[in-house]
Order: structure tokens, then C-alpha cells, then sequence
């Protein structure tokens, strides 16, 4: 055997440091966002708060219309673009954009209108995960299935469906999330990061110390009898398993004393509360969207110092150097943020402009692809700009991703999404006769006698989706 030199070219992708901080600072939440801030203002001389300067800002006089105000100008991607010292700073919102024609003065959304609860069970998980020694790839698999959970702590996406949220220089595969759905599902309270209600129980009951008696008749029920369980049909449960009628009292005890929305767990107890990324406003015909104020840093660059550096003479390569370069990258890319988030929610509200009009019921379907084409962006991208961000709507606040429903099925050439099929199942639930309610296979017929085709299992979904019991038990409730 021998031992050779040789050459090769060949092209992968590198992300430069500048960029991974570009696509760190995007995927985090407004709180997350804030901490990030702060830790670099404490470690950085180079960059100073501006808060003293609110005062001042205040005292500016405003334009009187929307259309008046300077609206931000383009970041370039170039790493030797450097802006002006303290060219940038964030010390008010940037100027409102409009879907259309502006008008007026807006009225102000009262505290109500924009404040909603947020659960914790994300940070939870992603401060569980950092106690694992993983490689980046795992790393980002597992943030990628976190960041999909619902507030119940489901996961109702399919794992392909999530692969457009990673890295693309990853390679991730929908092997690779399978392995990370098995990590999260460890991570914290038992059947989190379930699929459905009843993997959510097998989880949980596979937390249980296995010489628990009727745990084996338990797991079977939560596998194969739910729906017969919750119309309490335990004689024909206990034939169908097997076993006597108390073992299936203890199995049955077993299952309802477990946690159906481990998610809301950790909201319940919490008292945690979200500031929307960005304000809709309507202003005549039109739909304004603004970053909200209470979100937008007061980070700028230190001005005197980065003067005094330049007159020093000081090395670029130097700590202080490679610092004040950091700095200017921070505070572009704390730019390149804000403005990369109101894009996508002024396109958001111009795709779903007769939601704002008539609720959920005119929702459209959406998804990531459509908006990264429109703008011109990667898919991960938008999922970045869009995961952990809220919209605050005359209609209340809505996580981005709220936005994004799936295409149903619907007879002829219309389009029907799962959120408008939602409020149509709740509309003929609300409808019914007390003593006769509609079951799930009678709100399919119905849906596909409106065009709209679903399997009994979808509507069964979304109907748990919407709280709402089954037929039997609203029965038993109205007698």
C-alpha cells in the first residue's frame, strides 16, 4: 500500500460568523432576543444603551401620516460594509408599512388587545437540552421539533413538514428529527412532544414502574380504547382486553389520572407573558403593520470609544478591535432582524387580508414557501422569522405560525383551510340539537356535503383541538 498526495475541489457550504449571528438572532424570541442583548451589552465597551436618550425621542415631532416617515433602507450582506459609528440605532419603531393606501392616525391597541399568556414549556426544553452533550447537527434537530410544539406540548406537524426549518448546510433528514423527537420526548414531563393523545398517555404510562398493577391493561386501553373509554363503555373494553372487572377498575384509574395537555402544565402554574414582535392596524381600508415599540432595542454603538480607537491607531486584529468589528456586526444584524420580521408580517396580512375582515373563517392556506417566495427567501429563513414571533390583531395576538394553515381537500376549485374547517365543525356543534348531537362521521357528512372533504379521524382531531367533547358525553351534559 502506498501513500499519495493529491488534490480535489470541491464547493460546500460556510456559514461566516457574521451570518450564523444573522440566523441566531432571527430564531429567537422577543425574550430570548432581549437577554442576547443584554449580555452583549455588558461584555462589549463599544455598545451603550440608549434609554437615556427616550426622553429626546419623545420630544421629536412625529410625521403626521404613516407614508411620511423614512422608512429603513436595505441591509447589504457584504461583511466589509460597515455603517457610519452610531449610524444605527434602535430608539423608536421604524416606520410603519401599509398592504396598500395609508391614511390617518391610528389609534392605539389597549394592553388587552396585545398581551397574551405564553406558555414556558419551550424554554424549559431548550434549557433541558443544553445539559446534553450533543453535536450541532442534533443540536439543531432537536431545537427544530421543540420549536414545533403546540401549547399543549403536541406535535401535529409531520416531521417532513419540519425539515424546511433547518439549516441547509445540515443536511438534516427526517431520520435525523425521528432520533430528535425520541430526545425531546425524554427531556422534561412525560408525553411532551407526543404526536397524538394516545402516544401522549403510552408515554406516560411508560414513566410508571413496571410492576404497577393493571399497567399492562392500562397501555392497551390508551393504544386501542380511548374513544370507548370516554363513552364509558368499560364492560365492552374489559371483553375486548380480557381481564377481570378489577383489574379494568385500576386500568381505567390509571388512564384518566394522567395528563391529556402536558403543555399546559407549565402555563397554569407560570404567570409568563409575550409582547407581540409587531402591531396590525387598520387605518381606513388598509392594514398597517409596525414593529412593536416595547420590543426594539436601545443598543447603539459607543460613539467616543469607537473615535478614540481610530485616533489610537489600533490594530484590527487587536481584542479591542475585533470587538468594536463585533459590534458593528450586532447592531447590523439587530437591523437585518427587525426588518427581515416586519417583511414577512406585512406579507402574512396581505396573503390573509379577509381574516382581519371576517375572522377565522376566511383564512386562507398558507405555507412557508409561498412567503419566501414572494420575498425572496430561503425557506428556513421565514421559519426562523416566523418561530416564537407574535402578531397583535384587532382580533387578539396570534403566534406567526397561526397563519400557516394547511390546504384541505375541497370538491370543484375551491380552497379550504384547517382553520376555516375548524370554525365550520364549531359553528354546527354550537348549532345542534341538545338531545340529538352531531357525531364525528355526521360533521365529516356534513363538511363534504359543503364541499369540504375530511375523514372522520381529522374531524375527531380538530374537534380535541377545539376542547370540545364527543357526541355522547354533550349528550349526557344537556340531559
Amino acid at each position: 500500500m502506498s501513500v499519495t498526495l493529491a488534490l480535489q475541489m470541491r464547493q460546500h457550504l460556510a456559514l461566516t460568523p457574521r451570518l450564523q449571528q444573522s440566523l441566531r438572532l432571527l430564531q429567537l424570541s422577543s425574550l430570548e432576543f432581549q437577554q442576547e442583548l443584554r449580555q452583549a451589552l455588558d461584555s462589549n465597551p463599544f455598545l451603550e444603551d440608549g434609554q437615556g436618550d427616550d426622553e429626546a425621542v419623545a420630544e421629536t415631532d412625529a410625521p403626521d401620516h404613516p407614508a411620511e416617515a423614512a422608512a429603513p433602507e436595505p441591509v447589504p450582506d457584504g461583511d466589509d460594509v460597515r455603517p457610519p459609528d452610531g449610524d444605527v440605532s434602535y430608539t423608536a419603531a421604524p416606520a410603519p408599512r401599509t398592504t396598500g393606501r395609508q391614511g390617518d392616525d391610528v389609534s392605539d391597541l389597549s394592553p388587552g388587545e396585545w398581551m397574551a399568556a405564553e406558555p414556558s414549556l419551550h424554554q424549559q426544553l431548550h434549557d433541558a437540552l443544553r445539559l446534553y452533550p450533543l453535536n450541532r447537527r442534533d443540536r439543531e434537530a432537536a431545537r427544530i421539533v421543540i420549536d414545533a410544539l403546540d401549547e399543549d406540548g403536541y406535535l401535529r406537524q409531520e416531521l417532513s413538514e419540519l425539515l424546511v426549518a433547518a439549516d441547509p448546510a445540515l443536511l438534516l433528514s427526517e431520520q435525523d428529527l425521528g432520533v430528535a423527537l425520541r430526545l425531546v420526548q425524554m427531556l422534561d414531563r412525560p408525553g411532551i412532544a407526543a404526536r397524538s393523545l394516545s402516544e401522549c398517555l403510552l408515554l406516560q404510562l411508560d414513566a410508571i414502574p413496571a410492576g404497577t398493577p393493571a399497567l399492562a391493561e392500562a397501555k392497551v386501553i390508551a393504544r386501542e380504547h380511548l374513544e370507548r373509554l370516554a363513552r364509558r363503555e368499560t364492560a365492552e373494553i374489559q371483553r375486548r382486553v380480557g381481564c377481570s372487572q378489577a383489574t379494568m377498575q385500576a386500568a381505567c384509574l390509571l388512564v384518566r389520572g394522567l395528563d391529556p395537555r402536558p403543555g399546559n402544565h407549565y402555563g397554569s402554574t407560570r404567570g409568563d407573558y409575550v409582547v407581540p414582535d409587531v402591531i396590525v392596524r387598520q387605518v381606513r381600508d388598509e392594514w398597517i403593520v409596525t414593529i412593536n415599540p416595547a420590543v426594539l432595542p436601545r443598543a447603539r454603538l459607543h460613539e467616543r470609544y469607537a473615535t478614540l480607537f481610530a485616533q489610537s491607531s489600533g490594530e484590527r486584529d487587536s481584542p479591542l478591535g475585533q470587538q468594536l468589528q463585533e459590534a458593528r456586526w450586532l447592531i447590523r444584524n439587530v437591523q437585518k432582524r427587525f426588518d427581515t420580521i416586519q417583511r414577512v408580517g406585512e406579507c402574512i396580512v396581505a396573503r390573509q387580508r379577509d381574516f382581519f375582515r371576517y375572522g377565522e373563517i376566511a383564512m386562507k392556506p398558507l405555507v412557508l414557501r409561498d412567503i419566501a417566495e414572494e420575498l425572496d427567501l430561503h425557506e428556513s429563513t421565514v421559519s426562523r422569522a416566523t418561530g416564537n414571533k407574535y402578531m397583535a390583531t384587532p382580533h387578539g395576538t396570534f403566534e406567526f405560525k397561526h397563519f400557516f394553515p394547511r390546504k384541505l381537500e375541497a370538491a370543484g376549485k375551491g380552497v379550504c383551510s384547517a382553520s376555516a374547517a375548524k370554525v365550520l365543525i364549531r359553528d354546527m356543534i354550537a348549532a345542534e340539537r341538545h338531545t340529538d348531537p352531531l357525531s364525528d362521521v355526521a360533521l365529516a357528512q356534513n363538511l363534504a356535503g359543503r364541499g369540504i372533504l375530511l375523514a372522520r379521524r381529522t374531524v375527531t382531531k380538530y374537534r380535541q383541538a377545539m376542547k370540545i367533547p364527543p357526541a355522547e358525553l354533550r349528550r349526557r351534559d344537556a340531559a
